[in-house]
């Protein structure tokens, strides 16, 4: 019985080992009949590709057809031009534009405790000397420099240079 079991146990390797020479015998892709069979399935996959952008791409085929039932597509409105505003613009337009404007005499840096002893009369000294261009901010932008005048007991500042570019 177990000659039996060993025999049929033979038999299953020899069945493999055929199989696998058989397999080994039948001829390779890079035959000529199969590899024109596969030139052929792959010109029939790049001509459907092609086929599918051309639908796409087309303008002349209709976008309702693609669509699914209760849908339509985008209908963008046709503008319509205007006629132009004949009045020249002027600086009217910007006189309501609002503005913060900063004079800046100088800087200082203090700690938290001198700050916290300040009283009145107390003299801050400042980075700059007397007779230095203040700084003219617009808007948190550097645009100009200027002196500092006393005009009818008012402080006034005289331009002396304007800011422009990327020294602002």
């Amino acid at each position: 019985m177990a000659d039996d079991s060993e025999q049929t146990g033979q038999d299953k390797v020899e069945e493999l080992a055929s199989q696998t020479d058989s397999s080994a015998k039948e001829p390779l892709p890079t035959d000529t009949g199969e590899a024109e069979s596969s030139h052929d399935d792959i010109e029939l996959l790049l001509s459907k590709a092609e086929q599918a952008l051309a639908s796409i791409d087309d303008p002349t085929s209709d976008p309702m057809q693609a669509l699914p039932e209760g849908m339509r597509s985008f209908e963008f409105e046709k503008f319509r031009g205007s006629v132009a505003n004949s009045e020249v613009a002027t600086l009217e337009l910007m006189r309501d534009v609002q503005l913060d404007m900063t004079i800046e005499l100088g800087r200082t840096h203090m700690h938290l405790e001198d700050v916290l002893q300040l009283r009145k009369g107390a003299v801050v000294p400042l980075d700059k000397l007397a007779g230095d261009p203040a700084d003219i901010f617009v808007n948190g932008r550097l645009v100009a420099r200027g002196e500092v005048l006393v005009l009818n007991d008012n402080f006034c500042i005289r331009v002396a240079e304007l800011i422009v570019g990327e020294a602002a």
